[in-house]
């Protein structure tokens, strides 16, 4: 038998049924649940670089151990490698707005990718193992390299070839490797 000791109307007027009673246990946890999502985000599965536009024929982007067929509107992420085949082309767009068309036959990685949007300054180093690549270079080939040798590989945008590397300051160029 539950006994009435004459505080049930201020408890009644304190925690109104319509709130959750689990408000305190929530913002306890919300610290916890901002460290999450940090790690969440800053996690190599939320690094996209780029999306692609177009694809055709045979063509493939490899993700580690995987080889995903390549689709229209796919994301990329630094470290992917893009692979056509004979009949093959791909058309892609990163966030810096730097364009590629991988021709057939091409053999691309995507080696490394930093760009911060708000200060529009970062690194991009592609390498193209064969075939051909048309770029028409974005924001990140603005960035201004520093004086300091060491720094200077850190900015702007390469293309490595077996024979060459390319370091491009804002323009549109094609490159075709030979196997």
């Amino acid at each position: 038998m539950h006994r009435a000791c004459g505080f049930e109307h201020i408890r009644a007027s304190m925690f109104p049924r319509s709130l959750p009673r689990t408000t305190g246990n929530w913002l306890a946890r919300a610290p916890l649940l901002l460290l999450s999502l940090t790690a969440l985000v800053s996690s190599p599965a939320f690094g996209e670089i780029g999306r692609i536009k177009s694809s055709i024929g045979a063509a493939s982007v490899e993700r580690g151990t995987e080889k995903l067929a390549a689709s229209t509107g796919q994301e990329l992420l630094a470290g992917d490698w893009l692979e056509t085949g004979k009949d093959g082309r791909i058309s892609l767009t990163f966030v810096d707005n730097t364009r590629f068309a991988v021709g057939p036959d091409s053999r691309i990685a995507l080696s490394k990718f930093e760009y911060n949007p708000t200060t529009q300054k970062g690194s991009f180093v592609a390498k193209v193992e064969r075939g051909t690549i048309a770029v028409v270079t974005g924001r990140i080939t603005k960035t201004r390299c520093d004086a300091v040798p060491s720094e200077a590989s850190a900015c702007g945008m390469q293309i490595e070839t077996p024979e060459a590397v390319v370091d491009a300051r804002g323009t549109r160029f094609i490159i075709s490797v030979r196997k």
